[in-house]
């Protein structure tokens, strides 16, 4: 049944990444239960606009939690309270009447801040573009039974595919380890025969991008997995590290 809340919000506003942020306080009445996170922002930003207000920036595109875009930390959690939902997918039934809420854009200094809550998340492109392509040439949709795969190994690899590079992983970290993100390209990857040719190659290159962006190292806290709206799995960071010393020992 729907209902209505009355909420305080607490919404970090910054210009740019070169200017001092800090939070703002707004009070929003008669949101209804049934309305997305987004959607109740959007509320806001109508009556913001209406005041002559500049709206609160944020990232967002399919509003479906496919595109990983509405990357938001919610009174200390990345995409709020539940789990296993992007920003867009939680309902504001997850949240009490008089309830008070602070928003935040991700902490990372490889996520620098565009405005708002909005934040360049380019460094995960680089990673992945430094992996490189695959070579092998895969054929045509009706060849795809002539090179049988395992179906433990298909079932991991797309599994790992399933990640929406929105970032939440590095948000949880008390590192900021894009450690759960990059395993997690590697692994769909490395599990499949096609892209066995670069494996070795592909696993250096993506650790080096990815220190290179300025990521912490990982301490296996476990939180990124925790938080991770697809539930990528923390096995993908070990396969990750076998990939990557086994091409560092071959290559000596």
């Amino acid at each position: 049944m729907e209902g209505h809340l009355n909420l305080t919000l607490k919404i970090w506003r910054q210009k740019n990444a070169n200017t001092a942020g800090k939070f703002e306080t707004y009070q929003v009445s008669g949101i209804s239960t049934d309305m997305s996170f987004l959607e109740m922002i959007d509320v806001l930003n109508n009556r913001l606009i209406q005041e002559g207000d500049d709206p609160v920036a944020f990232d967002h595109d399919c509003r479906e939690g496919i595109c990983g875009m509405c990357s938001m930390y919610i009174n200390g959690r990345p995409h709020g309270p539940n789990r296993g939902v992007t920003t867009c997918q939680l309902h504001m039934r997850s949240f009490q009447d008089g309830e008070t809420i602070t928003v935040e854009p991700w902490r990372a200094s490889a996520f620098p801040v565009i405005k708002d809550l909005v934040v360049n998340r380019s460094s995960f492109d680089r990673i992945i573009a430094a992996g490189g392509f695959i070579s092998v040439n895969t054929g045509n949709a009706q060849d795809a039974n002539n090179l049988p795969i395992a179906k433990d190994d298909a079932d991991e690899a797309f599994a790992a595919a399933a990640c929406i590079g929105c970032g939440a992983c590095v948000a949880a970290c008390k590192n900021a380890s894009a450690m759960l993100f990059t395993s997690a390209k590697i692994s769909q990857l490395a599990l499949l025969p096609q892209g066995k040719a670069e494996a070795s190659k592909r696993a250096q290159a993506m650790v080096a991008q990815m220190d290179e962006e300025g990521f912490g190292a990982c301490s296996n806290t476990g939180a990124c997995e925790a938080e991770c709206p697809k539930g990528i799995s923390l096995e993908n960071i070990a396969r990750m590290n076998r990939e990557y010393f086994s091409a560092t020992f071959s290559s000596k």
